[in-house]
């Protein structure tokens, strides 16, 4: 079966219109990559400071002062691993949604489009939506959970 180039530039031209979506997300995925990797340098630095602390007194209530932060890493960290895991879904539900346009204007002729694409390409746009609405709540925590004033040296102590 020999390939009409009309058709198969067709069919290129087709396919590549969502390539600008898997290029959204893989910047997405970069850039929760490094929210990820702050929340984990952040969560290891309390902790050690926690742990230098030798006088037991002054160590437990760094810990106090320590766990609502630790808990808002804790939760910012969950957010980011979801946001992930669906823009990695929606990657590969737009991967298939290009191979299907790609395989109807090659493989089956002009447009006998399957009903496969309207699921693979809307179930993408919905995953892509739901980690941009995690990665909000990720950053609305990140934002209202920082300490916009040191402790005071008197609230160190008993």
């Amino acid at each position: 079966m020999a390939l009409n180039p009309n058709f198969l530039s067709e069919s290129i031209q087709l396919s590549v219109a969502p390539v600008f979506l898997l290029t959204a997300v893989a910047g997405m995925i970069g850039a929760l990559t490094q929210r990820i990797a702050r929340v984990i340098d952040r969560s290891r630095s309390l902790q050690d400071e926690i742990l230098a602390e030798k006088n037991l007194d002054q160590q437990s209530l760094l810990k106090k002062m320590h766990d609502k932060e630790l808990l808002n890493l804790s939760q910012r960290a969950n957010l980011v691993n979801v946001s992930m895991g669906l823009l990695v879904l929606c990657a590969i539900q737009i991967g298939l949604t290009i191979l299907e346009l790609f395989f109807a204007e090659t493989i089956m002729g002009k447009m006998s489009l399957s009903d496969y694409v309207l699921y693979t390409f809307i179930g993408g746009i919905i995953c892509f939506i739901l980690a941009l609405i995690c990665l909000l709540w990720e950053v609305f925590i990140a934002s209202y959970s920082v300490r916009m004033k040191p402790h005071s040296k008197k609230s160190m102590q008993f």
